[in-house]
């Protein structure tokens, strides 16, 4: 390494003294490995230098470095690469669970005489307490009773985070109401270039990239940092000092020409892109956005376009630093001395985005696509990339239907089918947009001056990602508008986007309960997997903010809004579309005289310190947190300390089939958030702890609870097991008993015979959110395999950080190729020799003693992860390498 460094090119550094821009000069790493550095994609150049450091530091062996630089995308397969981020980021709903993790780790620790320190994050980490806050008022005053009443339920969970912001080291808390995490990190905390000091003292600069909890973490790659959402079980295993280790990624670029036409939107721009690459596959790729399309794109629309990489299937979405990259640091309040460093550290390590340059570039696959065909549309009625244009939204109802209701029930005067019952302003991927805010603020605007209303039966809701939304809509004077149809701002938060939508209002809850109704829910967010907003909702559209507006003054997605008339105004006219929508000059200008740097500065002044409420709550102190056993929302975590069970077993046999799933069963399936209903395992289970109903709060609130998350794993009512004879929920058939059982009462009969459990599924298996819970319940239920034709990226890491081994189909087949209905048992074999992607063989057996042999494919991308599966997982292992094999009270 040291050979091939450079002597630095200095600049000021924020402490006065100097800063190295170029300590690991890529060009001259490059050169020595005989590669042109200007024939990598850039996101392969930030990996070259982020093993350079870790070279550097001792974290890899040297070689690796011009292993890595020589990697291209037309050839060689390189080493695993390590990649460890600058900073790690998190949500209290993922995030809880990994300080859980943590506070088991250090008491593990310290029960086998190592010291508590040692177990502490190594890495910066910020915790955004968003995805608690529930819309349970809208309307006039809803945030401060939204508010109270969140902390009345989490007072519990919030004393842990400010516990955890004492014990850790290097972690920081953003108290709750401050916005929604990728706002936050994409307006405050991303720096794109970072400042690290070195072994000889001094300060040098490196790429800004961050790891984080929740799948839209994607989204900062708008201003050129590479993140990506993982698994709170891997966040805990970097925040520890693993790296992640990656196989070489098959980068893909995409390049975008024209220029979105006048009306068309950020969202309509990434439900389009969505659906164009879902469709091309691009599951676990990396796609680096170039062309001469994305000087058109502001950084707000870049951060649409890159939050939704999840949501079409890729790692992640990256957009190299440019000039507008530099015009948005300036215009959210980033110091001059950081924009400059930014753009000298950029331009000196060729990360500076030069478009007559891209190519040069070698990636895996290029893919184009022309921003002038994008139209306005929505997406849904239960998928992101299920596009639909407007004019065709009323016929997409059918697929909500389903085969039973075919007929519309349409009532004058009253909510019918396709009524939209809930109409909601938020998530991170569109109110973090200026100008999609305003032109929902336009448009609410026009339709109060026509007269124009929304149904009673709309529970509407403005829940803006950042603070500095409300502040400018009040200055263009658009906030009055919107509170007068009813989205008055109810939580800084993720709210309805994620499930906490609250109750329904009565008169829509009476149309879906007695009456039967389809009814629908429109929202500017980024999922709508069916039963996740709300379990009486549906159909969901993705829209943004102006079509939510329209859609609630609609009150109904059985309209054509290209054609027929939104409403009619008081004097009885016609009111269109088309005559609430306002013109991109108006737009522009309203955001020109409401939107500025001192906003964004005043917003974030206060980032770490909480309001009274906040600062009233109990705050334990100590490094170790004291668990209460009576808790019924924070216990000791059960798969930390456990006892070493020694090599893995050569086989697996025996075991049952607990589910049998289709294709795109997402995190929401397995592992749902929204409300703990009484009539599920784990309301029953609260309610024998004799908690009433009303404070049963959320599966995503009670993470720290496994008693309730493993009772609400598989738990979601719109799950289609082919094992529960047509019964849609949490139920499955019982073998060999033939009971029809819930889910989690037939693991428990397994379990108290020792049968192992398997599940098995069709393609994007574990689609949606990085929901580690997905895969905790999982394996808490005794699951020691999921086979699938195909799985999600961040669900098969988390399936492997608990010891559940994935493993796929052969290629281009399912489980209905080999006749599988539930009754069978299942042995696997060569488990003890498992490798990287190797083969497993599958035996099936029948109940008429005829079987079926195959061998699948281990979905297992690292030696490492064949480690984590040996040890039973992450946490074992990491728990082991803390401690020596023969240290006293070592569990056995």
């Amino acid at each position: 390494m040291t050979s091939i460094q450079p002597q630095p090119q200095p600049s000021q550094s924020r402490s006065g003294g100097q800063t190295d821009v170029s300590r690991y000069n890529l060009t001259e790493i490059a050169a020595a490995a005989g590669v042109d550095l200007a024939t990598l994609p850039y996101v392969a150049r930030i990996l070259l230098e982020n093993t350079a450091h870790l070279a550097a530091v001792g974290r890899c062996g040297p070689e690796l470095v011009p292993t890595v630089a020589r990697w291209s995308a037309d050839g060689g397969r390189a080493e695993d690469l390590p990649f460890q981020p600058s900073r790690v980021v998190l949500q209290d709903y993922s995030g809880i669970p990994v300080l859980l993790d943590l506070a088991a780790l250090r008491a593990a620790a310290v029960r086998r005489g190592i010291s508590a320190d040692q177990v502490n994050p190594v890495l910066p980490a910020h915790l955004v307490v968003d995805h608690t806050v529930r819309v349970d008022a809208s309307g006039r005053d809803a945030l401060r009773t939204n508010t109270n009443l969140e902390f009345a339920r989490n007072g519990e969970r919030y004393a842990l985070l400010r516990w955890a912001g004492q014990a850790f080291s290097q972690l920081r808390i953003v108290p709750p109401g401050k916005g929604i995490i990728h706002q936050i990190n994409l307006e405050r905390l991303a720096q794109v270039a970072v400042v690290t000091e070195g072994e000889d003292g001094r300060p040098f600069a490196r790429p800004d990239t961050v790891l984080g909890t929740d799948s839209h973490t994607s989204m900062v790659g708008a201003l050129g940092v590479l993140g990506w959402g993982v698994g709170g079980i891997e966040a805990t295993s970097v925040l520890l000092g693993e790296p992640v280790l990656l196989a070489p990624p098959r980068v893909i670029g995409v390049r975008l020409t024209g220029r979105l036409r006048p009306g068309v939107t950020a969202t309509d721009l990434v439900l389009t892109i969505t659906q164009f690459l879902r469709s091309l596959g691009v599951l676990g790729a990396i796609l680096e956005f170039h062309g001469e399309g994305v000087a058109s794109l502001a950084v707000h629309d870049r951060a649409t376009v890159a939050n939704m990489a999840p949501d079409y299937g890729a790692t992640t979405a990256f957009f190299p630093v440019d000039d507008e990259t530099l015009r948005y640091l300036r215009s959210t309040g980033r110091s001059a001395e950081q924009v400059e460093l930014v753009e000298r550290y950029c331009r000196a390590q060729q990360l500076f985005h030069q478009p007559d340059a891209v190519s040069a570039i070698r990636y895996s696959e290029t893919v184009t696509f022309d921003l002038a065909t994008v139209e306005p549309c929505v997406a849904g009625p239960h998928r992101p990339d299920q596009r639909v244009p407007l004019a065709e939204v009323p016929d997409s109802l059918a697929r909500a239907r389903g085969p039973v209701a075919t007929a519309t029930r349409t009532r004058d005067g009253a909510p019918a089918d396709g009524s939209v019952l809930l109409a909601a302003l938020t998530s991170c991927t569109n109110t973090s947009h200026p100008d999609s805010m305003v032109i929902a603020g336009l448009v609410a605007k026009r339709a109060v001056e026509f007269g124009l209303r929304v149904p009673e039966w709309t529970k509407t809701s403005l829940a803006p990602g950042s603070r500095t939304v409300p502040e400018y809509l009040d200055r263009a004077g658009l906030l009055d508008p919107l509170k007068k149809l009813g989205f008055d701002v109810v939580a800084f938060g993720c709210t309805t986007c994620h499930g906490n939508s609250g109750p329904l209002t009565p008169e829509a809850a009476r149309a879906v309960t007695e009456d039967g109704i389809l009814g629908a829910a429109v929202l500017s967010g980024n999922r709508n997997f069916e039963g996740r907003l709300h379990p009486q909702i549906r159909a969901a559209y993705l829209a943004s903010p102006g079509l939510v507006v329209a859609y609630a003054l609609a009150g109904t997605v059985t309209k054509d809004l290209v054609s027929e008339p939104v409403g009619t105004a008081d004097d009885g006219r016609e009111v269109y579309l088309r005559d609430l929508w306002p013109e991109p000059a108006e737009v522009a200008a309203a955001v020109r005289t409401s939107v500025g740097p001192e906003l964004y500065a005043s917003a974030y002044a206060d980032l770490f310190s909480g309001d009274e409420r906040w600062q009233s709550l109990p705050a334990p102190v100590g490094e170790l947190y004291t668990w209460e056993a009576e808790s019924s929302y924070i216990l000791e975590p059960p798969y930390v300390d456990t006892p070493s069970t020694g090599p893995a077993p050569a086989e697996l046999t025996g075991a049952r089939i607990l589910a049998l799933l289709g294709d795109s069963v997402s995190t929401d399936h397995i592992s749902p958030v929204g409300a703990i209903t009484p009539d599920g395992d784990a309301g029953r289970f609260l309610s024998r702890l004799g908690i009433d109903e009303p404070e049963f709060n959320s599966y995503g609130s009670r993470r720290g609870n496994h008693h309730v998350m493993l009772r609400g794993t598989f738990a979601s009512p719109r799950l289609r097991n082919a094992m529960a004879d047509g019964r849609v929920g949490p139920w499955t058939r019982h073998r060999p008993s033939g009971e029809l059982l819930s889910i989690h009462a037939a693991a428990e009969l397994y379990r108290a015979s020792d049968v192992p459990l398997v599940v098995v599924a069709g393609r994007e298996y574990g689609c949606g959110s990085a929901r580690d819970w997905a895969a905790k319940g999982t394996a808490l239920l005794g699951v020691r395999a999921v086979l699938a034709e195909s799985f999600e990226r961040i669900h098969r890491s988390n399936l492997v950080g608990m010891g559940v081994l994935p493993l796929r189909f052969p290629k281009g087949r399912s489980s209905a190729d080999y006749g599988l209905d539930g009754s069978e048992e299942i042995d696997l074999s060569g488990l003890s020799s498992l490798r990287p992607h190797g083969g497993v063989l599958v035996r099936i057996r029948r109940a008429d003693g005829s079987s079926v042999t195959f061998t699948a494919t281990a979905a297992v991308e690292t030696a490492r992860e064949v480690e984590y599966l040996g040890a039973g997982g992450v946490l074992p292992f990491i728990r082991d390498g803390l401690v020596p094999a023969s240290a006293p009270g070592r569990a056995e």
